[in-house]
């Protein structure tokens, strides 16, 4: 089974606030829990194809933690993402015979609002322009809810593309191509500075050409979503610092300049 894309970690200051101005976006927010042991609490914003928006915030200081300290330098914004594997242990194992160590399986977990307690393993990257792994013990259908909160007033069906910004693109795409094994769908693009990997329904992006490597380093910047939705640049603001444009919206744009330069 192919890896695919399961979801995409947005760091914020304020979890209620972050869910009244996603909502004002249109999207379906529900609350997600606690994460037991970590000063953490989330939201997600669920999509038909069954990736999702993780909204993070913390109730109290982190200095350990790498996520937030991304926030606390560099404010709010996408900070990771994560693949969803078959088995993390057995994704873990394979990756390493590869020539890729990651971390784990990791226990992790949370405690959703009605009472439910999540169980998952995680395998993490040594490297940031790599994805983590997060594999369910307990059914993805509690950790990732299903029915009418996947559906969104604003259009958005899914995540088409998610771009990453790598600081050696050559390097990035053997650790990827060890992640994701000989089912890696690989394409160089603009001249060797960027690549693109499909991973189901979404695809990945890489390039190392992004202002972002000389300030915040490698990883995740941009999100292009399915859908016919769109906002204007005030109601963008709006997004708690992370980049989010509809894919259909993007073209359009596209074939706007190439119209007003021809």
């Amino acid at each position: 089974m192919a890896l695919t894309l399961d979801h995409i970690v947005i760091a914020v200051h304020d979890l209620d606030k972050t869910i009244d101005d996603y909502a004002a976006l249109g999207f379906t927010v529900v609350r997600g829990g606690e994460h037991p042991g970590r000063p953490t609490h989330n939201a997600l914003v669920v999509f038909e194809d069954g990736a999702y928006f993780e909204l993070i915030a913390w109730r109290s200081p982190a200095p350990q933690d790498r996520w937030w300290q991304l926030l606390d330098q560099h404010g709010e914004g996408i900070i990771d993402f994560a693949l969803l594997p078959p088995s993390t242990a057995e994704v873990i194992a394979a990756t390493k015979a590869r020539g890729l160590d990651l971390q784990g399986p990791l226990d992790g977990g949370r405690l959703r609002p009605d009472g439910e307690r999540l169980q998952w393993q995680t395998g993490r990257p040594h490297t940031h322009d790599l994805p983590f792994l997060c594999g369910d013990i307990t059914p993805r259908k509690l950790r990732v809810p299903e029915g009418e909160v996947r559906q969104h007033a604003n259009g958005a069906t899914g995540v088409a593309r998610l771009t990453v910004a790598v600081s050696d693109l050559l390097q990035s795409l053997e650790r990827y191509r060890a992640l994701l094994g000989d089912k890696a769908h690989i394409h160089a693009a603009d001249g060797g500075n960027s690549a693109t990997i499909a991973l189901g329904n979404s695809v990945l992006e890489l390039t190392q050409t992004a202002p972002q490597l000389q300030s915040k380093g490698e990883g995740p910047l941009a999100i292009v979503l399915q859908g016919a939705g769109t906002w204007d640049q005030a109601s963008a603001k709006l997004s708690h610092g992370a980049p989010i444009a509809f894919a259909k919206a993007e073209l359009t744009s596209k074939a706007d300049s190439s119209l007003a330069t021809a």
